[in-house]
């Protein structure tokens, strides 16, 4: 039988056509075999997230009508994503166990989200003054609702994990304890992706680790913006923030155990060394581990009363020389790889001496991802910023790599003040 193919957009679909290509190879994609029958709105849910068209086969399946038949390039509509499923209890063992079972590839691309991710970034956000906010007032954290608020982020990370980094790593310092919230959930949730995790324990990564430090706002502010050596006395009462935190997430609803045992382990270290239990190696819970190196990474590239932020590649190489000791080795290693050598936001120096702002991942080539020139060789910023794909770059007549990382505030630059 002759092929009799249709270009349609996904949003075009409908029960009964014969998908016979998509946009992008088979490889990678949760469908067996080349071609399949469209039984369901899941599958084209599915499609969605994975193409902006296909080819269909009208000699196999249903022929468009004539509203189906669109211009390609007129907006897609966008379906309702499929519901999250709510709360469940995991153990240490089971989550370890689900690590590499769900394979997350780059469904859109970084431009296409960008819009989504600002979109969710915004909600999240809002979200996180708020549940802070209120906490400050005295009100209880209501615990399902952090959890719907955090789903729209996961989303949009599933889809493309740098789009959402990168306005996160431009956002405004402000206050730090609502932008300490909102990058470790960020920053949890892309390495749950990383490793594979199944997207509702995304969405549990995301929540607990939004809550981590929701006890310091029981905390004396003057002893938060401290600069002075803690005595005993005041250092007993800064880690109390662990037990107050626990407290206030009690009071707002159930919590999941593995959630709990998140927010109650996440200053634990592998040698003991750490609160409140002085727990060691694998007596600290998987997601407890996690949330260690996600917390102890953003709190280093994060500015504080008593210590400058550090550039990404400094905190990295801190994590990497902690590793075993205070940090669990096989995290850190993960999410060095999750973060990549030159983490989204992070500036650096090109070969043609010019400065750019890492903008996105390679996942192929780690060494060459796609950046934002800044600067001219000379280092005066550039009127007009423009994108240059490193990976591509790098197989053309005139080369251009990346020859060293940079420190923040590197030439005078602040991509903050730069993009906003």
């Amino acid at each position: 039988m002759m092929l009799d193919e249709r270009k349609l957009e996904v949003h075009a679909l409908e029960v009964g056509m014969y998908v016979c290509r998509l946009d992008r190879p088979w490889e990678g994609t949760p469908f067996l075999l080349q071609g399949l029958t469209v039984e369901s709105d899941d599958d084209i849910r599915t499609l969605a997230g994975l193409c902006r068209h296909v080819f269909i086969d009208i000699q196999r399946g249903l022929a468009p009508s004539g509203a189906g038949l669109q211009r390609l390039d007129a907006a897609p509509a966008r379906l309702a994503p499929p519901p999250v499923p709510r709360w469940r209890s995991y153990g240490s063992d089971e989550i370890a166990a689900l690590q590499g079972s769900t394979v997350y590839p780059e469904r859109v691309e970084f431009e296409q989200e960008l819009q989504q991710a600002r979109e969710a970034h915004a909600q999240v956000a809002v979200f996180a003054e708020r549940v802070l906010d209120g906490v400050r007032e005295g009100r209880a954290v209501a615990v399902e609702e952090v959890r719907s608020a955090v789903e729209p982020m996961v989303r949009s990370l599933v889809r493309n994990a740098d789009a959402f980094l990168w306005l996160d790593a431009l956002r405004a310092q402000g206050d730090y304890a609502y932008r300490h919230a909102l990058s470790c959930s960020a920053l949890a949730a892309a390495f749950g992706r990383h490793v594979g995790l199944p997207e509702p324990l995304l969405v549990d990564l995301a929540s607990g680790a939004l809550l981590l430090d929701i006890g310091k706002l029981r905390v004396d502010p003057a002893l938060l913006a401290s600069t002075a050596a803690y005595s005993e006395d005041e250092r007993a009462r800064m880690q109390a923030h662990v037990e107050q935190g626990l407290a206030l997430i009690d009071a707002g609803g159930e919590v999941p155990e593995h959630v709990r045992d998140m927010i109650r382990t996440h200053h634990e270290r592998i040698d003991g060394g750490g609160y409140p239990g002085g727990l060691e190696g694998d007596a600290i819970p998987l997601l407890g581990r996690v949330a260690a190196v996600v917390d102890a990474y953003d709190a280093m590239t994060s500015e504080r009363p008593h210590r400058p932020a550090v550039a990404q590649h400094v905190a990295l190489q801190t994590l990497y020389r902690a590793r075993g000791d205070q940090f669990a080795a096989e995290i850190v290693e993960q999410f060095m790889q999750c973060m990549s050598v030159y983490p989204i936001g992070a500036l650096v120096e090109l070969s043609s001496g010019e400065v750019a702002i890492v903008t996105a991942q390679n996942a192929a080539r780690r060494l060459q991802p796609r950046v934002m020139v800044l600067t001219g060789p000379d280092k005066q910023v550039l009127s007009q910023f423009h994108s240059l794909d490193l990976m591509v770059r790098a197989h053309s007549d005139d080369p251009v790599r990346i020859a060293s990382a940079l420190t923040r505030g590197a030439y005078g630059l602040d991509p903050v003040d730069l993009f906003l």
